[in-house]
């Protein structure tokens, strides 16, 4: 069975970074499935899933309301391992082109007094939200894109290959 294209990233070897995830046409328009990684996968711990809530409702609002993005915004969620999330956008930018969108969504969780949209009527589980962890995760990760905003391994991740020895076993390497 083939693997998924998300499953051909080298997980042991990823940092956190922006990442073209995968382009896909749709209707005959181009869609980008960005992976946006907090957490080094299974080295570091992952999000706490209240404070992951609540970045998923600041971050999702900051996006759908930026008047130079709000029309190309498809989806903003977690990952479901908790390191990170998935943006999806109409076009296909390189992952350096929506850096400084990016930078300036996670900058702008630090200014939120209040989660939009967590309420019981607008929310699944609108009591499960952590503001001042989600502010510690997103200042981390801000701090981080600017650190290392020249470093070509937060917008490009390692690849994991199906190789096929001479007597037909397969085996993954990077």
């Amino acid at each position: 069975m083939e693997l998924i294209q998300s499953f051909t990233v080298d997980h042991t070897k990823i940092v956190p970074g922006i990442f073209l995830s995968r382009e896909d046409h749709v209707g005959g328009d181009m869609v980008t499935t960005y992976d946006v990684r907090l957490k080094k996968p299974n080295r570091e711990p992952v999000i706490d899933v209240a404070a992951m809530h609540t970045l998923e409702h600041l971050i999702a609002t900051f996006l759908r309301n930026d008047p130079d993005w709000k029309d190309e915004v498809i989806y903003w969620g977690p990952m479901g391992c908790l390191t990170g999330f998935y943006l999806i956008l109409k076009g296909n930018r390189a992952p350096k082109e929506i850096y400084e969108l990016l930078l300036a969504a996670f900058r702008s969780v630090d200014k939120a007094e209040v989660i939009p949209g967590a309420t019981a009527v607008n929310c699944g589980h609108y009591l499960m939200h952590n503001l001042g962890m989600a502010k510690w995760y997103a200042a981390e990760f801000a701090e981080y894109l600017e650190k290392n905003a020249e470093d070509p391994a937060i917008f490009e991740y390692p690849k994991t290959e199906r190789l096929i020895t001479d007597e037909g076993q397969q085996f993954f390497d990077s």
